[in-house]
């Protein structure tokens, strides 16, 4: 029985590598020879059909979402893991979480047309706007920040706590400088997993920040992400070769984001 488990182990193993690898090695086949100058020109054309303005938006996006979910995410997971003592509150914010997290990305983006977009029934009249989608797509990503930040703070060894707080630290000052410190390793981990979600996001964004290809100028003007230019091309149909490109450019943003918390990770550990 254990060869036969590790013979489905192997068979599976190999079967994602090759979906994985025939997905990337299509979409590098389909966009590389579409890639041109023109789609690196600063403003936005029906010819050019630019993705700088997307690809300034989507940096734009990434900021803003990360610097509204990241103090509330955080703190929450400070309180679960070390203050919360009532047992069924603690259940009760998991599962909450757990449900938001399992919600569709077209109903977040319902909502936030529904409350962030419009200004009918207690709507509070953003319109179409970077700051609107920012505020929708935080609330999707929440539940991913809640739990890996929880997750990585009870992985640490509770004697370091014990001996900071046994020192004269107080719990603050130990939960600060002793326990997220050793925890980073897991809350970037989640971090960076929230802000893949938030570069491969569309359907949400589309009803919150709308799909004017221009630079925003503020946090109330619209645009568009590199996601939502893509399928903006490709439904269109008159730009197919470009939403490839596109693709293209799409996976290499989302690799370098890797690499790059990769290295940020194994710095911190260093």
């Amino acid at each position: 029985m254990t060869k036969a488990y590790k013979i489905f182990v192997w068979l599976f193993t190999v079967l994602a590598y090759a979906f994985g690898g025939i997905i990337i090695l299509y979409i590098l086949t389909q966009g590389i020879p579409n890639i041109s100058p023109s789609l690196f020109e600063w403003k936005y054309t029906s010819t050019n059909v630019s993705i700088m303005p997307s690809l300034i938006a989507t940096l734009f996006t990434i900021i803003l979402t990360l610097l509204i979910t990241l103090p509330i995410g955080i703190f929450t997971a400070i309180y679960l893991s070390n203050y919360a003592e009532n047992k069924y509150a603690i259940k009760a914010v998991r599962f909450a979480t757990e449900i938001l997290s399992s919600i569709p990305s077209i109903v977040y983006g319902l909502f936030g047309y529904l409350f962030f977009v419009t200004d009918a029934n207690l709507g509070l009249g953003m319109g179409y706007s970077l700051i609107a989608g920012c505020l929708t797509v935080a609330i999707m990503i929440l539940p991913t920040i809640i739990r890996t930040t929880e997750e990585a703070i009870l992985t640490v060894n509770p004697l370091q706590a014990h001996a900071s707080l046994a020192l004269g630290a107080t719990k603050i000052q130990t939960i600060f400088k002793v326990v997220l410190p050793e925890a980073m390793d897991g809350i970037l981990g989640g971090i960076f997993l929230a802000t893949g979600r938030i570069v491969g996001e569309s359907a949400a964004l589309i009803y919150t920040m709308g799909t004017q290809p221009s630079i925003p100028k503020n946090v109330g003007s619209s645009a568009r992400t590199l996601a939502v230019h893509m399928y903006m091309l490709s439904s269109e149909g008159f730009h197919v070769n470009e939403a490839y490109a596109t693709a293209v450019l799409l996976l290499v943003f989302v690799i370098l984001i890797n690499w790059i918390s990769g290295k940020i990770t194994k710095s911190l550990v260093n």
